[in-house]
C-alpha cells in the first residue's frame, strides 16, 4: 500500500528490459524527510533491474541517498550518506488464511512486498528500504566533544569493552 510520498508505479505487463532509475523530486524528498523525522533529504536515487520469476518480480540494484540526520548524542543535524544494495521481491497479495502466509525467510532473502492488481509501487519500496537502512543511533562529527562536555566521556578513564565492568568492580570494593 502506497502512502503517496514517492509513487513510482510499474505495470506488470510493461516491465522495462533495461535498468530502471528513479529519483525523488524536491517535494517528494521533503515529504519523505518528514515521514522519517529527518531535517532534510538532498538526494534519493535508485537504480534497479526488474526480473519476473513466475508471479513474483525481483528488483535488485542500488540505493543512493544524501540527507541530514540528527546526532543521537547532541541532537544536532549532520550530513550523512547512504549507498546500499537493494533486493526486493514483489509478490501477489495472498488470500487470507493461505498456507503460504506463514513462510519465513533467511537473512539473505530479499524483502517481500505484496502487490494487488496490475502494478506495484517501486517508489514506495525504495522509500521503505531507505527508512529501514537509516541508523537510528547515528552520531555526528561533534558527538565526542559533546560526550566530554557532558561528562559522559573522560579522557583519563580506561576504555574498551571491559572498562565499565572494571569500574563496577572497583565501585563495589569501596562499599
Amino acid at each position: 500500500m502506497s502512502s503517496g510520498e514517492f509513487v513510482r508505479l510499474v505495470k506488470l505487463d510493461r516491465l522495462p528490459s533495461a535498468a530502471l532509475t528513479i529519483e525523488a523530486s524536491e517535494s517528494e524528498r521533503a515529504a519523505l524527510a518528514e515521514r522519517f523525522a529527518l531535517p532534510s533529504i538532498e538526494r534519493l536515487h535508485a537504480v534497479t533491474t526488474l526480473r519476473r520469476t513466475g508471479d513474483a518480480i525481483d528488483a535488485t540494484g542500488r540505493l543512493d541517498a544524501a540527507f541530514h540526520q540528527r546526532c543521537a548524542i547532541s541532537d544536532e543535524p549532520f550530513a550523512n550518506r547512504l549507498d546500499a544494495p537493494l533486493a526486493i521481491r514483489f509478490v501477489p497479495t495472498l488470500a487470507p488464511g493461505s498456507d503460504d502466509e506463514e513462510m519465513e525467510f533467511g537473512a539473505d532473502e530479499p524483502d517481500e512486498i505484496e502487490y494487488d492488481g496490475a502494478s506495484f509501487d517501486l517508489g514506495e519500496a525504495v522509500a521503505q528500504s531507505f527508512g529501514l537502512a537509516l541508523d537510528p543511533y547515528a552520531v555526528g562529527p561533534d558527538a565526542e566533544a559533546v560526550r566530554r562536555e557532558s561528562g559522559i566521556l573522560d579522557d583519563n578513564a580506561p576504555s574498551g569493552p571491559f572498562a565499565a565492568l572494571a569500574a563496577l568492580k572497583t565501585g563495589s570494593k569501596e562499599s
